[in-house]
């Protein structure tokens, strides 16, 4: 990069970049993971392995170093790891690095790489010199190696015809690009590749649209759906490519459509028959993404096949048995969106009452009226729903809707009835503080925090009652003994910790409650906090792994810190030789040790 006044060196990538990505790639520079590397004018460019092969770009402008990156790291505009690795590996060459003049030095600690003198600059003007017969030789010996230049070149070729588009060009260049090889399958390593591959394609025939080609593009995109579909089947698309390029070739399908005005009743069934039978959910909303190319005529017909299949829909109310039929989530995903293209409420409500088998189904209509700023009707359905379904475990979403509505129209007595029911089924601290949000709406929070700790102490006492002195079977035995746990992390959420203290040492908690307790009165109560943490080093230790021996060590450390504030370092020696010989058969716990 002759010319360039700026500086691109490590310091320069570090500052970069996020010290963790820097890190990352200097250990990809080191594992020599560059390859490809050259400079084509003001650029670096190479490729890099990792999950899979990425392409790289530096740059520098305006003494900033830029770069960019195929990665979903840099997809996202991060200077990621791969960008550091090649500007490395740039520095660690031969050639000269992109600098102000001074001397730039390769990274310390590696093994210096070989950098090319000839740079893609270099190859463009050999190539500018060379004749056009020789330049087409040189393309063509690598059409024959580089499928996908050759597919480009093909559909190229296609647009020229002198007697219009060769369609089945493009039809070709869709099967190579969606054929799974000889395996069948499309393996995760290899998805990225594939559907790059696809998009490539998909790119040719967007370009179409802009050439006059609509009606083709159609054609195209269709067979392009129906390929990618099977293809779908055929593959792990964990990383959602597939599913990404399935929604591009829609919008493409949709853009074409509104250029090239099809009949709209022949498009109507078209995209019914693939919406209510597809398995990948492909057109989706069908009719009212393209409700602006279907027009009235389009959507009546649209309209009328679905209605005859809705109505061979039963009705399911409480108690009817839903198979989570996929058919019946199609023609109702397809009568929610044409009513929501008529913008009739009613209708809208209509379709989502064909279902009420659940106390959701209530709450979603009551959301739906809610939303429309219909509220005496969502109230009505909500309440209906907790009365329809009263004899079940109640729904705390349509509780909490309830609840909120009633605050809204300063119904409060009646949001709070609700919610302390609630409470009153699980009284633990989330129920608490939910407890605490709608009782501070009401400005009534110090009475109900009054009967709720009554109520989580009367509760603790009745089941510490009826607990056995000793476990009677099995099951028994693997429960937690009834203890304080509840009331003291209300008080630790309430920074009460001197009473959440208080109720630990009167009833017991849980292992990680009186770690936190340790943790907030060590520095006025170090000497509680030292009797908690020497209580928690034997069950730690004797999981009898690495990583509970590092636990217990760092836990020891805290002891020891702790001891030493207290004057009582004897005291700590004294302690740690008993831990020793306790555990003396661990030997990688007692080597640990030793760094104490």
């Amino acid at each position: 990069m002759p010319g360039k006044k700026n500086i691109i060196t490590a310091a320069a990538l570090q500052r970069a970049t996020a010290d963790r990505y820097y890190a990352r790639g200097m250990d990809c520079f080191h594992r020599k993971l560059v390859y490809s590397l050259l400079t084509d004018g003001d650029k670096i460019i190479a490729k890099i392995h990792g999950t899979r092969d990425y392409k790289v770009s530096l740059w520098v402008a305006d003494g900033q170093i830029g770069g960019e990156c195929s990665c979903p790291m840099g997809d996202m505009g991060v200077f990621c790891k791969h960008m550091v690795a090649v500007g490395l590996t740039y520095l660690d060459g031969d050639a000269p690095a992109i600098s102000d003049g001074g001397e730039t030095k390769s990274v310390k600690g590696s093994k210096r790489r070989w950098k090319p003198k000839i740079t893609l600059d270099d190859v463009r003007n050999y190539l500018l010199g060379k004749e056009l017969g020789d330049l087409v030789e040189i393309i063509m010996q690598q059409v024959a190696e580089d499928d996908r230049l050759r597919e480009s070149l093909l559909m190229q070729v296609a647009c020229r015809c002198p007697d219009g588009l060769d369609v089945a060009t493009f039809r070709a260049a869709i099967d190579a690009a969606t054929d799974s090889g000889p395996d069948g399958f499309i393996h995760y390593r290899d998805a990225y590749r594939f559907t790059a591959g696809i998009n490539h394609v998909v790119d040719s025939i967007a370009e179409l649209l802009d050439a006059g080609h609509a009606a083709e593009v159609i054609e195209l995109t269709e067979y392009a759906l129906e390929s990618c579909e099977y293809a779908l089947g055929h593959m792990d698309d964990s990383g959602g490519g597939m599913t990404s390029l399935l929604g591009r070739l829609q919008d493409v399908h949709h853009a074409a459509c509104l250029k090239a005005r099809p009949d709209c009743e022949t498009l109507a069934r078209y995209l019914f028959k693939w919406e209510i039978e597809g398995i990948w959910e492909t057109f989706l909303g069908a009719s009212e993404i393209y409700a602006d190319v279907l027009g009235q005529a389009g959507l009546a017909v649209y309209r009328q096949l679905a209605q005859q299949l809705w109505d061979q829909t039963p009705q399911l109310d409480a108690g009817d048995k839903d198979d989570h039929d996929s058919s019946r989530f199609r023609i109702t995903s397809i009568m929610e969106s044409l009513a929501r293209t008529s913008g009739d409420i009613e209708e809208f409500v209509a379709v989502q009452a064909r279902d009420l088998s659940h106390p959701y189904d209530y709450l979603q209509i009551a959301k739906t009226y809610r939303d429309a700023r219909l509220i005496d009707k969502a109230l009505a359905w909500a309440e209906d729903g907790l009365k329809v379904f009263a004899g079940e475990r109640p729904d705390t979403r349509m509780e909490d809707f309830l609840a909120d509505e009633y605050h809204r129209l300063q119904r409060h007595d009646d949001a709070m009835a609700l919610i302390w029911d609630q409470f009153t089924r699980r009284m633990d601290c989330n129920s608490y503080q939910h407890l605490q949000k709608h009782a501070t709406i009401a400005k009534q929070w110090p009475e109900w925090r009054k009967k709720a700790l009554a109520a989580v102490r009367t509760a603790l006492d009745k089941q510490k009652c009826k607990e056995s002195p000793q476990p009677t079977d099995r099951w028994s035995s693997w429960r937690r003994p009834v203890d304080n746990s509840v009331l003291v992390e209300i008080f630790l959420l309430e920074s009460d910790v001197d009473t959440a203290w208080r109720e630990a040492q009167a009833g017991g908690c849980s292992n990680s409650l009186w770690m936190m307790l340790a943790k907030v009165r060590q520095e006025e109560h170090p000497a509680d906090s030292i009797d908690i943490y020497k209580k928690q080093i034997a069950p730690i230790v004797d999981q009898k792994n690495k990583s509970a021996y590092r636990d217990a060590t760092k836990l020891i450390g805290k002891i020891r810190k702790l001891m030493n504030r207290l004057d009582r370092s004897d005291e700590f020696l004294q302690y740690l030789a008993l831990v020793r010989k306790t555990h003396k058969r661990k030997r990688n716990f007692i080597s640990m040790l030793s760094d104490l």
